[in-house]
């Protein structure tokens, strides 16, 4: 059963303006810095070499109209953002492929710093749209993405990459078995008024929702401690998102609620 909305508590939607004095954002443009970014997602990501992204496919999308920026501090490759160019009919947009961090600069605003490079270095080629995906289940990337940056969610895809590697240590040791990798698709419309008022540091209220998605507090604890119970939650949610936007809703903003966290939908504009 759905829990009840909880439309008392708006979410936070200030973007983050934080740009640490000592990282500067630049395209990767050699052999030993595409080297860095392959070791990085190793370091960030725990995934096996099969599923990690090899130089030679970065630097062949860089040829096919692609990017990849990185942020260095003292010299030292510590996040990537890499850019696909994208095409959707007539129109070619960006498709973020991937963004890493590494952990002694996580929470220190280098990843809003990546994305909003991200997204000057896309409108000076003339785009306007970028998309990317991830989990439906992870509270932090949700607020990032929704609250941070004011992407808008439309589509919901179904195991989307087929059944996930189990990559945490502790997860494994509970013998938490891989998972459905459904994931939610972010529109970033680079020009929207949202986007653009956060760019200017002001806020962007949206009003109450008109329907509301909760998720678990602490989606990892409970894949450690109770895999079923997370599987019946990601079934919840799942269901809940595939009605909604098949209703013609759309989600514009997230509740970073430590205990009930949850995704607020809009009617579409």
């Amino acid at each position: 059963m759905r829990p009840a909305p909880n439309r008392n508590t708006m979410p936070d939607t200030a973007p983050i303006q934080t740009h640490p004095a000592d990282v500067e954002i630049r395209e990767v443009s050699s052999i030993d810095e595409y080297d860095a970014c392959i070791k990085l997602q190793r370091d960030v990501f725990g995934l096996p070499d099969l599923e990690i992204s090899p130089r030679r496919h970065l630097i062949v999308s860089r040829e096919a109209g692609g990017w990849t920026l990185a942020a260095f501090s003292e010299r030292k490759l510590v996040g990537f953002v890499h850019h696909l160019a994208a095409v959707r009919g007539g129109e070619i947009f960006g498709y973020s492929h991937m963004m890493a961090v590494a952990a002694d600069y996580q929470n220190r605003g280098v990843g809003a710093q990546l994305k909003w490079a991200q997204r000057a270095r896309a409108l000076s080629e003339g785009r306007d749209f970028i998309k990317w995906t991830f989990e439906p289940m992870r509270a932090r990337n949700a607020h990032f993405n929704l609250n941070r940056l004011g992407v808008v969610i439309r589509d919901y895809a179904v195991n989307f990459y087929g059944t996930d590697y189990v990559t945490n240590p502790i997860e494994k040791a509970a013998g938490v078995s891989g998972m459905d990798s459904d994931r939610l698709f972010a529109s970033w419309e680079l020009r929207s008024p949202r986007v653009e008022a956060f760019v200017s540091g002001q806020e962007c209220p949206l009003g109450k929702p008109d329907e509301v998605i909760e998720i678990p507090g602490d989606y990892s604890a409970l894949l450690r401690t109770n895999p079923d119970a997370a599987r019946a939650e990601q079934l919840r949610v799942r269901e809940e998102f595939l009605s909604f936007l098949g209703a013609g809703l759309v989600c514009r903003a997230f509740n970073r609620h430590p205990e009930r966290p949850s995704y607020f939908f809009y009617r579409d504009e």
